[in-house]
């Protein structure tokens, strides 16, 4: 075996434990003794440093195996002390060593009374103040970091499924709440080792004390004054060798509560975490004042201080060799300008008058940030993508009590608020019973009309009808109304791509048939945003993509593709209007009318229908006249044409009846059942006598 692997840092941990049994069970020279008792010490004294210089529990992770160590060590030094003094202690104070004879002379002046009442004073501060106070904070610790652990773990999938988080951070974020809890669940256990230290201490004593009497009387042939004089004094001063470093530990624990899983083994995790030169500083310091009291054995401790030193030294010129220094960054030239300064790179922007700058105050909980984080949540949830980051700015180009919202530097709404109010807002329930005192407005998302009104009426409020919403609520309203309705325009081909390559994790093969051949990335995103512009939603995009491949082996016309798509996800589409089994409300246009629609003017460049405006506009009232008569509780009807009428009426019904759905006759599965509420253009049609059609007569 080399040099190197006898001293390998993996072979540290058992051969100090091995040195712990040893210690317990064969007798040691009374020199060796000293300096074991002098390495507990400043072993004692490196722990306390670490757990004073750890920013984050987290940062002394291996503090409860480095505790149960440490224990063990002083308790072992425990028994071949008591050994050691009760065999030779009738020789006098040099036969147990010269650090207990130390304590158990000069600091308490020989007097063993004296060092009794002390060692009792250390105990109780020791079990009752420190060790206690650290034992409660474990236990609360360890069982409120447990109970918050499922909510933390909720609240990473969450940041993940928003796109706050990469995958890699998300585990990282999960590894870090999990040691968290493992750390603090051993140091609710590791606490009672101080405690049983402190107790076991104090009955050695006792045992010391007893056992050498005996022994000086029966054995020696001592009196009883000349055997407490010897045996007394040296098992006060082996209780107060023992009671400092106990102490110190106890305090170490305190400290890491108040402020554990690792990759690593246990001996590389406490050896890299005691690799800190500030640590060893101190420790130096400490047994070289130590090292100068008279009585002390200066050939024992000043050694060890100055190799604490020497290891200090090389601990920090090693850190200096493996931290690069940092580049000297060249000052700033002002007359240069960036393309970051002249671009905004958010696609959507919420604008904040300075009088609303409070709703993203950080110390005021940044409630509007909260609630954005979950909004943009629940739009890729509904969307089947990643919405892209919103991002909240001050503006002076709004009102104070303004907001505005801009979509890739177009404005698309906003609205005014009043700081410190609630928007009671009338849904059309109110009663009218009594008059509700506010500020009249209008609801900034649907135009309705609302109150501004204190906090504390919103009891009143609510109880005569009204829908009271806070702020930010407002603001998260209207953002979700708007980018509702422009889903298209959120998906670009950075989301495209991410869609492509998580489904090509499982699938592949049928990636594979779409791009990038016969659809490159950018026919993909458009084909794409045409569909969600068509309200189909991209969250089941395995079905999506499935039909984009069948369509993408028939064409490559962008117009017939999505045709070929509508029809092939017509189940799914009609699936998002009515329940199974249940009937779907239809419009159908009279056949003179449909006709003339089909075959009116083409604008000549896409060969696209385009509808006259006058007959435009009557269809549009009639169809919205219809939709406005039915209950909005019962299933959006859906108007059913030609496949060649469909993304004419489409447009046109987006903006004049947006609840009602234009179908073609293809979407409509064969199995679905229908009830014809409406046709259009048909003055003599009777809603009553057309229940029950199917659709091999809707398409006759």
């Amino acid at each position: 075996m080399t040099v190197r692997q006898f001293l390998n840092p993996g072979l540290a941990l058992p051969v100090g434990i091995l040195t712990i049994i040893l210690l317990m069970v064969m007798p040691i020279p009374a020199m060796l003794l000293d300096v074991f008792f002098v390495m507990n010490i400043a072993l004692s004294v490196s722990i306390l440093m670490a757990a004073m210089n750890a920013k984050k529990p987290l940062d002394f992770s291996s503090f409860p195996s480095v505790l149960l160590f440490a224990t063990l060590l002083r308790l072992a030094l425990n028994v071949a002390s008591t050994r050691i003094v009760l065999l030779n202690g009738h020789e006098g104070g040099e036969a147990a060593g010269k650090v207990i004879e130390a304590f158990g002379a000069f600091l308490i002046g020989g007097n063993f009374a004296v060092g009794i009442f002390v060692f009792l004073i250390l105990m109780i501060i020791n079990l009752m103040v420190v060790t206690k106070g650290a034992g409660r904070v474990s236990e609360v610790s360890a069982r409120f970091t447990l109970d918050a652990l499922p909510g933390k773990q909720m609240a990473i999938d969450a940041d993940l499924a928003a796109g706050l988080l990469t995958a890699d951070e998300a585990k990282a974020r999960r590894r870090e709440i999990a040691t968290e809890a493992d750390f603090y669940g051993s140091m609710d256990g590791a606490s009672k080792f101080v405690k049983g230290d402190a107790v076991a201490a104090l009955l050695i004593l006792m045992i010391n004390v007893i056992a050498g009497l005996v022994l000086g009387i029966s054995t020696h042939g001592l009196s009883i004054g000349a055997a407490a004089e010897f045996y007394i004094t040296l098992a006060v001063g082996d209780a107060l060798v023992a009671s400092v470093p106990a102490l110190l530990l106890s305090i170490a624990a305190a400290v890491i509560v108040t402020r554990v899983s690792d990759a690593r083994d246990l001996t590389g995790q406490i050896g890299g975490q005691l690799a800190d030169p500030t640590i060893w500083l101190p420790v130096a310091c400490i047994l070289l004042v130590i090292g100068c009291i008279p009585a002390m054995p200066q050939s024992i401790i000043l050694p060890l201080s100055a190799g604490t030193f020497w290891l200090w030294h090389a601990l920090r010129k090693r850190q200096r060799l493996t931290v690069e220094e940092p580049e000297q960054v060249a000052a700033p030239d002002p007359s240069y300008i960036g393309i970051e300064d002249v671009t905004d790179q958010t696609l959507v922007t919420i604008q904040l008058g300075y009088g609303l700058i409070h709703l993203t105050d950080a110390k005021h909980g940044a409630t509007l940030v909260g609630r954005l984080t979950g909004l943009r949540k629940q739009m890729c949830q509904s969307f089947g993508f990643i919405v892209p980051q919103f991002r909240v700015e001050d503006s002076f180009e709004v009102e104070p009590d303004a907001y505005r919202i801009t979509l890739g530097g177009a404005t698309i709404g906003g609205g005014k608020l009043k700081p410190g109010h609630l928007l009671a807002i009338d849904t059309g329930e109110v009663m009218r019973s009594h008059v509700v005192q506010g500020e009249a407005t209008v609801d900034p998302s649907f135009g309705c009309p609302a109150l501004w009104i204190e906090p504390g009426a919103r009891d009143f409020a609510v109880a005569e009808g009204y829908l009271a919403v806070d702020p930010e609520s407002v603001i998260a309203t209207q953002i979700h109304q708007l980018l509702g309705a422009r889903a298209q325009d959120l998906l670009g081909p950075d989301q495209v791509r991410d869609l492509i390559d998580h489904l090509k994790v499982r699938h592949g093969h049928l990636i594979d048939t779409i791009t990038p051949q016969p659809l490159t990335l950018a026919a993909v995103t458009r084909l794409l945003k045409a569909l969600l512009a068509d309200g189909i939603s991209l969250r089941h995009a395995l079905r999506v993509f499935s039909s984009v491949s069948l369509a993408a082996q028939q064409t490559g016309d962008h117009d017939r593709l999505i045709d070929i798509i509508r029809a092939d996800l017509g189940s799914m589409i009609v699936a998002e209007l009515c329940p199974p089994n249940a009937r779907l409300p239809v419009i159908t246009l009279a056949a003179q009318l449909e006709e003339m629609v089909v075959s009116g003017l083409q604008d000549p460049t896409s060969g696209e229908i385009v509808i006259e405006p006058d007959l435009a506009r009557s269809i549009g009232e009639r169809i919205a006249t219809i939709v406005d008569q039915r209950d909005p509780a019962t299933t959006r009807p859906a108007l059913i044409v030609q496949p060649r009428a469909r993304r004419a009426l489409a447009a046109l019904l987006r903006l004049r009846a947006p609840q009602c759905l234009v179908l073609s006759i293809n979407e409509l599965p064969a199995s679905q059942p229908i009830e014809v509420i409406a046709v259009v253009g048909d003055e003599n049609f009777g809603s009553s006598a057309q229940l029950g059609h199917s659709t091999e007569a809707l398409a006759a």
